[in-house]
């Protein structure tokens, strides 16, 4: 098969540690392989490789030679495992990041149903709350929460994030819930400290928007965590409605304030460039818009809340 590079043969051998397992690799004889290794000899000029009946040795010349062969033909694997993934076969690896959250929730326990659906692909995600602004070349793909700065890397929205004021039932029991937006701050606020505007919370009702300072002496970079001291009775806080749905249907917490809107923000999905998403990182996006409503996910119908749309 001439169309095997002589120094690809000559790694084959090496690697294999004899003609006849480098020919079963390579799926030639091993006469062709032994002419084909002293063919690329004769053109370098040198001797590469010892021959004996029991074992072949490199000569210093070989060993140097291999190990930048060895590279190039580990190189060449590599790209031609890249083109497949824009073949028309799903397979390969996705790589995706999502908020720790929200992808503990919601989108790591609908990846097995995907990837039975695509028994070729195999999904790694990496949970991370810190904002970045674009994707680096560790991911194909990010779901990304809020306001995303301007970019030239590619967005779609796929479901709205809102937010609910919430406190334990013992905490209500023990201090009272909050009659407006403005006793909050006079409250201890659990608060979620990658947020843009921890320190301010706003709300919205027939009266208008109202933006008020609030304070306290915990403070947590995960809503879960937060929900959870929540509900050891730390204090009230601000939680996305994507994790608050769980603790309000159990009981554990308490939702204030209904009667007040808190601005949402929007879900997004986030990858480099329409035009060189591999198909395997498609059909995961295509999957995820159907997964999610772009207006009242089941995470919000599951409290009630009426859908609104996100600017």
């Amino acid at each position: 098969m001439e169309t095997i590079p002589d120094f690809a043969v000559f790694v084959a051998v090496i690697e294999q540690g004899s003609f006849s397992k480098a020919a079963d690799r390579l799926g030639i004889t091993k006469s062709a392989v032994s002419r084909r290794v002293t063919q690329l000899e004769a053109r370098l000029g040198i001797q590469l490789v010892k021959r004996s009946t029991r074992k072949l040795a490199l000569t210093e010349a070989g060993s140097r030679y291999f190990s930048h062969a060895a590279e190039a033909v580990h190189q060449v694997q590599s790209a031609e495992r890249e083109a497949a993934l824009f073949g028309n076969e799903a397979i390969g690896e996705i790589r995706v990041l999502a908020p720790m959250s929200f992808g503990g929730r919601h989108l790591v326990p609908r990846l097995p149903g995907f990837l039975a659906a695509h028994p070729k692909l195999s999904v790694d995600v990496t949970l991370d709350d810190r904002m970045m602004n674009r994707i680096d070349g560790n991911f194909d793909l990010a779901l990304r929460a809020g306001d995303l700065p301007d970019s030239a890397q590619i967005v779609r929205r796929i479901a709205p994030l809102r937010s609910v004021i919430c406190a334990s039932p013992d905490y209500v029991r023990q201090h009272g819930a909050p009659g407006k937006p403005a006793d909050l701050a006079t409250r201890n606020c659990v608060i979620f400290s990658y947020s843009d505007n921890r320190d301010v919370w706003e709300f919205r009702s027939s009266l208008g928007p109202e933006r008020i300072p609030v304070s306290g002496n915990l403070k947590v970079n995960n809503s879960d965590a937060l929900c959870s001291a929540l509900v050891a009775g730390g204090g009230i806080g601000r939680v996305p409605t994507f994790v608050a749905n769980a603790f309000l249907a159990s009981g554990e917490l308490t939702r204030l304030l209904p009667e007040f809107e808190m601005p949402a923000k929007s879900l997004h999905l986030q990858f480099p460039s329409r035009q060189l998403i591999p198909r395997a990182t498609r059909y995961l996006i295509d999957y995820l818009v159907e997964s999610f409503d772009p207006e009242l996910p089941y995470w919000d119908r599951d409290i009630g809340l009426d859908p609104r749309p996100v600017s």
